[in-house]
């Protein structure tokens, strides 16, 4: 059995959406975690070493990390097509957008709420917005989703800060539409009710 540590409005909502496509049985684990705004306390017992959501179980072993976990559930259930397996064509692109959100997208609004976007260590390392938005126009355009014309927890993962900061979505068709079909899915609005 899955059983899956999650915080309502965190980032864990986004493995939260991913159970509701893999359309799996799993254990919901409701934790309390420190909120930015000095709400909340760390729950003693969340399993992530460092009390954060989201964490997954599964035959004894902890994942902890949402890109982790994403890659560790859609290769669990290949038959479920929300991954792009080892050996299959577009596996490179699929990896590469998981761990390039971590990597890259995520820092680079991180550093502008800290107000470090200009540094030029930042810049050099991470880029900014700009090139952030380039890149999903330029993946966008020549298909629906990020790997073309399929669907995968990539997509889930990289648009999941613009569906709690929709002002920092960048202004383009190709990304306001592909937010849309992202957020019309049906186990996204499944995942939305449950919280």
């Amino acid at each position: 059995m899955l059983k899956f540590y999650h915080a309502p409005k965190s980032r864990s909502g986004r493995v939260h959406w991913l159970l509701h496509e893999l359309d799996v049985p799993f254990e919901t684990c409701r934790m309390d975690i420190p909120r930015q705004d000095g709400s909340g306390a760390r729950d003693p017992r969340n399993p992530h070493p460092e009390g954060k959501v989201p964490a997954l179980e599964h035959d004894g072993q902890l994942v902890t990390e949402s890109a982790a976990i994403m890659l560790y559930l859609t290769d669990l259930f290949p038959d479920r097509g929300l991954g792009i397996a080892p050996g299959e064509a577009g596996r490179g692109g699929y990896l590469t957008w998981l761990f390039w959100y971590g990597a890259v997208m995520e820092p680079v609004y991180i550093a502008e709420v800290l107000e470090v976007a200009d540094h030029p260590v930042a810049q050099a390392t991470f880029r900014g917005r700009a090139e952030v938005a380039a890149r999903l126009i330029a993946a966008l355009g020549s298909g629906p989703w990020l790997t073309g014309d399929r669907f995968t927890a990539a997509d889930i993962l990289v648009c999941s800060p613009y569906l709690y900061f929709p002002d920092a979505t960048p202004d383009h068709p190709a990304v306001r539409d592909w937010l849309e079909r992202c957020k019309e899915r049906p186990a996204h609005l499944k995942a939305q009710e449950a919280d």
